[in-house]
């Protein structure tokens, strides 16, 4: 092969067969395309082994895409239910798979995954590591929590995400520095952990130069992990979450000197009006790596209805940025997702990464709402339920309550405005109570 991954492909000027897949979806000039994926503005994560892979681009200037994490847990481990997730996931239009399990055989599930499935899938490593060695935390060493990262790799899995800045500094800047909600990332408090109980640094900060071996020779994407996400709004836009940011700038710059393909993952809960900015300085301090949010979550009130408050925040996150939403279900904080739930967090992260599609004008991103104004003009009832983005609640919400009149629905009858103006611009005479 002429490139190792899809960044050096792009530095040579080869015109991959995967950025020829996402140049016509995204409507983007090839010669456009592979000057911002040279330069880490735009990646396409897919390993080399996941070869039923649909390709698709993260960047801030491409339609904003969504992630769906899912998977096993002590307390749930039936993989035909995660499973089941993931196809209902891939129908309802999700680009991407995080496989999260923490219990059970996961790397049966994992290659499945990567074997099957056309979704981008992601792991973390660090989880997995657990759940492989089994034996306590701190008796893992560092050549272990690097020899599951290859296991990854090798295992087809298109995107890692890697808790590396939240090295020894950043974690005395933590403790000087105390929140409200401390860490709340999973892999940041496990990493955490283990360097305090074993006075060692951060074995994925430490041993950086091999992790990028390993993802350039599957061409693996690192998503640079936020150990340091605030978990409340009070935590919001503070030191640590700030430092570690600084150095995960440091490292994407290491990263692309291997052509290694880089993102930044993102708060958190967050006030609405730190988001934006918050955008702004991941842009600079991360020189334009694209940049994959969890919510942002606007206000910490809501448990069982957190798709709600994260597509609020993902809308004004990629609208001023972001590249990646991962979805947030009305289970977060509660519970192990069910299959209803991730059709909630689902549609909810569609609309928000839409909305913001529109409102930073990506080509052709409002055709689609173009194309339901002309169907509801119309009153074109299948048409609309063809178009929406949930089609079968479009359907069940219409024949709950069917209307006298099929041109019309059961709120408005023949006081319907569209109705009405098209009959009275068609020169018809309009009489709402005599019909």
């Amino acid at each position: 092969m002429e490139y190792t991954t899809q960044m050096d492909a792009a530095r040579k000027g080869i015109f991959t067969p995967e950025m020829a897949k996402v140049a016509e979806k995204e409507h983007l000039e090839p010669k456009k395309l592979m000057a911002l994926m040279a330069e880490g503005k735009v990646i396409i994560p897919c390993n080399k082994v996941h070869t039923c892979i649909e390709p698709n681009g993260l960047g801030s200037m491409l339609k904003t895409k969504i992630n769906v994490n899912l998977g096993t847990s002590r307390d749930l481990t039936d993989l035909n239910m995660e499973l089941e997730k993931v196809n209902h996931a891939v129908e309802m239009g999700a680009e991407a798979i995080m496989d999260l399990s923490s219990f059970g055989d996961t790397q049966k599930f994992r290659r499945k995954l990567t074997h099957e499935c056309p979704a981008m899938i992601g792991t973390v490593p660090i989880y997995d590591a657990v759940v492989y060695y089994h034996k306590a935390l701190g008796k893992i060493t560092a050549r272990e929590w690097i020899d599951i990262v290859r296991m990854h790799a090798e295992d087809g899995v298109d995107f890692m995400t890697i808790y590396c800045g939240i090295n020894k500094e950043t974690a005395k800047k933590f403790k000087r520095n105390r929140r409200l909600m401390n860490i709340v990332s999973r892999g940041g408090s496990i990493i955490f952990a283990w360097m305090e109980m074993t006075g060692e640094e951060n074995p994925f900060f430490q041993y950086f130069d091999e992790i990028l071996d390993i993802c350039r020779e599957y061409d693996v994407t690192l998503s640079l992990g936020d150990a340091c996400r605030p978990g409340c709004l009070q935590d919001a836009t503070d030191a640590s979450q700030i430092e570690e940011l600084i150095t995960l700038g440091e490292l994407t710059k290491r990263a692309w000197e291997k052509d290694v393909q880089i993102m930044i993952e993102g708060p958190g809960h967050m006030p609405l009006n730190q988001i934006a900015a918050n955008m702004e300085i991941q842009k600079t301090l991360c020189h334009g790596a694209p940049f994959y949010v969890l919510g942002p979550i606007v206000t910490d009130i809501a448990p069982g209805y957190d798709h709600i408050t994260s597509a609020i925040g993902g809308t004004v996150a990629a609208m001023n940025g972001a590249s990646f939403l991962c979805y947030v279900t009305p289970a977060e904080h509660l519970r192990l997702p069910d299959v209803d739930d991730v059709k909630e967090g689902i549609i909810a992260a569609r609309i928000a990464a839409h909305a913001a599609d529109i409102a930073k004008g990506v080509p052709h991103a409002m055709d689609w709402d173009n194309e339901m104004a002309v169907a509801r003009k119309k009153l074109d009832w299948n048409a609309m339920f063809d178009l929406a983005i949930d089609p079968e609640k479009a359907r069940r919400y219409r024949e709950s309550s069917r209307p006298e009149k099929e041109d019309t629905c059961s709120m408005c009858g023949n006081f319907c405005a569209v109705k009405n103006m098209n009959r009275i611009l068609d020169g018809e005479i309009v009489s709402i109570f005599d019909e």
